[in-house]
């Protein structure tokens, strides 16, 4: 059985601690790789070695750090395809979605390929006589990114290049259900000149986890996953001492009205509800119609979801693969089975779904429930499948009234014809991310990626000029060089004079 050890100062590093975690082809349901856990030590060992990499790291030129990150991206862009068959096999979704992460982590690493520009400081020139004051930021150290199955590519890449293009070190401790495609991304790394110890991949459970938010030699934690555990992150990191960005889950809302294209909403709606099976933050999980296009809306929702092919995720006629586990399956079927019970009505029920000669796969089908409460379990819940609410009311007010009153705020959209409505809703939605006429509003790189409220626990969102911000610190220098002619200048107690 093939076995995903660590990466770890520019090599390969066996697993010490003798445990290991199975990793499991979804469409099949077999056991195709283990992966190494690893114990409190490993974790220590490896800040060590990228502590001792900063040093070094952390005082090269822009240049030299640019230089390799063209070089990777290169790399990653010639290995598209054997990064997204990592990802199929693991993670379960279709080849088509695999290469679309595997591009948007491309943007970050562009981003970072110009952190030139980005990392300019500030000169104010003669603010008091000979007196110049600058500011500049610096890396911070060694740094720590804890990733989610989901984008097991994408989301590592949202971080680690724009951390070492700022000249820190970094540690990714990927999910452990998916590990392959992350230590690929980083012995491509090694691979573009990366020096050993720049990037290292540590995989573990809650005993890395917590061994990195304890680490007193990590400066700061990035985390991409559930509400519970970002909020876990955020408090014990922050209570070590170290700067947070933990993004947390969601129930992204899509508001339609009654002027909208309601194909192009019905079109939308189930390629953000369903593509990657759900199992994304920003997918549109709750559609709220408006008025009386309800009926007319659910329909077309329901015609289009009707004929999404399911299947392996290699398969190139696939449209949705299966989800990462059978128990995350149950799981999300549960909502289903116990929607009616709670007042919804089930327009399609995706359980019990299965995929022939693949049986034993980790198989749903399409959900889609109408008239959803909003006290049920399948509206309050992240359920991270794909299971659809639609919810009725009769006004824009009481929409985006129901929408704000979510405790999530992450993603969300307006579908309308009317500019006056789309400005009112972008200035009124309590969410960090806004879409209009754009089911799924993931910013481009060089803006910054993140929720408010119980999507986002922290000051700075991800990547983008926020990212930048998040992995340096600014320091202000102020300079007083004494003119050849001035004569001494002996000592002035009092406060300095700026005019």
């Amino acid at each position: 059985m093939k076995t995903v050890n660590h990466w770890i100062g520019g090599k390969t590093v066996e697993g010490a601690s003798g445990n290991y975690g199975p990793v499991t082809d979804p469409a099949t349901g077999e056991v195709t790789t283990q992966v190494a856990l690893a114990s409190a030590d490993e974790v220590d060992a490896a800040v060590r070695v990228a502590k001792e990499a900063f040093l070094s790291w952390g005082q090269s030129s822009l240049a030299a750090r640019t230089k390799v990150l063209f070089a990777y991206r290169a790399l990653l862009d010639a290995n598209r395809d054997a990064i997204a068959e990592l990802i199929v096999a693991e993670h379960g979704k279709v080849h088509s979605d695999a290469l679309g992460e595997v591009a948007r982590g491309l943007e970050i690493v562009e981003l970072a390929c110009g952190i030139t520009v980005q990392l300019k400081g500030e000169l104010s020139t003669s603010v008091s006589s000979r007196v110049d004051v600058s500011s500049i930021r610096q890396p911070i150290g060694v740094v720590a990114g804890i990733t989610p199955f989901n984008f097991p590519a994408m989301v590592p890449m949202w971080m680690f290049p724009l951390a070492v293009a700022c000249g820190n070190t970094f540690i990714l401790k990927p999910s452990e259900k998916d590990p392959s495609a992350s230590t690929l991304l980083a012995q491509l790394a090694s691979q573009a000149g990366l020096p050993a110890g720049v990037l290292n991949v540590v995989h573990g459970d809650k005993v890395a986890v917590d061994a990195l938010l304890a680490h007193p030699d990590v400066a700061a934690v990035s985390f991409v996953g559930s509400t519970p555990i970002a909020r876990h992150i955020h408090a014990t990191a922050s209570a070590n001492g170290k700067r947070v960005q933990a993004l947390g889950g969601a129930k992204n809302h899509m508001l339609v009205l009654p002027d909208a294209d309601l194909d192009a909403a019905a079109d939308a709606a189930v390629s953000a509800a369903y593509g990657s099976a759900g199992e994304r933050c920003m997918a549109i999980s709750a559609v709220v119609a408006v008025g009386s296009i309800g009926d007319t809306l659910v329909d077309k929702i329901r015609e289009r979801a009707e004929k999404i092919k399911i299947g392996p995720g290699n398969d190139p006629t696939s449209e949705m693969g299966p989800l990462i586990t059978a128990a995350h399956r149950d799981k999300v079927a549960s909502y289903v089975t116990g929607a009616a019970a709670q007042g919804a009505d089930v327009v399609l029920d995706g359980t019990g779904y299965t995929v022939e000669g693949n049986e034993n796969g980790h198989w749903i089908g399409l959900s889609l429930l109408d008239n959803v409460k909003t006290d049920s379990d399948a509206y309050r819940d992240e359920i991270f499948g794909p299971v659809l609410c639609v919810l009725r009311v009769d006004t824009y007010e009481e929409g985006v009234a129901l929408m704000n009153a979510s405790p999530f705020g992450n993603g969300t959209a307006i579908f309308t014809r009317d500019g006056g409505a789309a400005r009112r809703f972008q200035l009124e939605i309590e969410a960090g991310m806004v879409g209009v006429n754009v089911p799924i509003p993931v910013p481009v790189g060089y803006h910054s990626f993140g929720g408010w409220k119980d999507s986002l626990f922290g000051d700075l969102h991800i990547y983008g000029n926020d990212g930048i911000q998040f992995y340096t610190r600014g320091k202000v220098v102020t300079t007083r060089w004494p003119d050849p002619s001035d004569a001494p200048a002996g000592v002035d107690l009092g406060f300095p004079r700026n005019h």
